[in-house]
């Protein structure tokens, strides 16, 4: 599977957020997408994820078989945590887990327990989203999106919230839900988020 731009372009009204973007994403690398904040990394991140369409060139998403994927059909490739998406925060923990993963599958070996173990959140588990800290919602998107069964996993300042213990918690989640069936890539403009990416692209290069 690859996710190949083709002098790739989106704008607001008359301004380019970026454009002649030529690059490919293969199965099994982690990328980091970087700039100042306003550089247009969620924005980027949006495009790939397909809720935002290019404004030029074009997007080929292709299957670990070599067939090209539909646009329309993308989103079930693709699990993304991101400060713009937000929970249901009427639903308890366990029904937010049980509300997602009617749409995305669990990853291997994964379930429910898993889940809230890995969040160590059971004693939270019928405690409405509302009455959680941001730093405990932040770990639920977290969780969420890098347990979801998904070719594409977009992770947006995945630290925001997060204390100390809470980036180290982000760093082994990445690291034990990461497998060579999946591309990750990481928007940030903070090292300690992305230090584990082998390959970056940079924003600014692209206006």
């Amino acid at each position: 599977m690859s996710i190949t731009l083709q002098d790739l372009g989106r704008r607001y009204n008359r301004e380019w957020i970026f454009r002649h973007i030529d690059y490919t994403f293969s199965l099994g690398k982690k990328y980091a997408v970087l700039g100042p904040n306003g550089s247009g990394k969620s924005t980027f991140l949006k495009v790939l994820a397909a809720s935002l369409s290019p404004s030029e060139g074009q997007i080929v998403y292709q299957t670990k078989e070599g067939a090209a994927t539909a646009v329309d059909a993308w989103f079930r490739e693709v699990a993304v945590a991101a400060p713009y998406l937000e929970l249901i925060e009427e639903f308890t923990l366990r029904e937010m887990i049980s509300f997602h993963f009617k749409f995305k599958p669990f990853l291997p070996s994964y379930d429910m327990e898993r889940v809230l173990a890995l969040l160590n959140l059971e004693k939270a588990v019928d405690k409405e989203l509302r009455f959680f800290s941001s730093g405990m919602k932040q770990r639920v998107k977290l969780a969420l999106a890098c347990c979801s069964d998904s070719m594409l996993l977009l992770l947006d300042e995945p630290t925001n919230n997060l204390d100390v213990a809470g980036e180290q918690w982000y760093l082994d989640l990445v690291a034990q839900t990461s497998h060579d069936n999946r591309i990750v890539i990481v928007g940030s403009n903070q090292e300690k988020e992305y230090a584990f990416c082998e390959e970056s692209i940079n924003m600014l290069a692209y206006k």
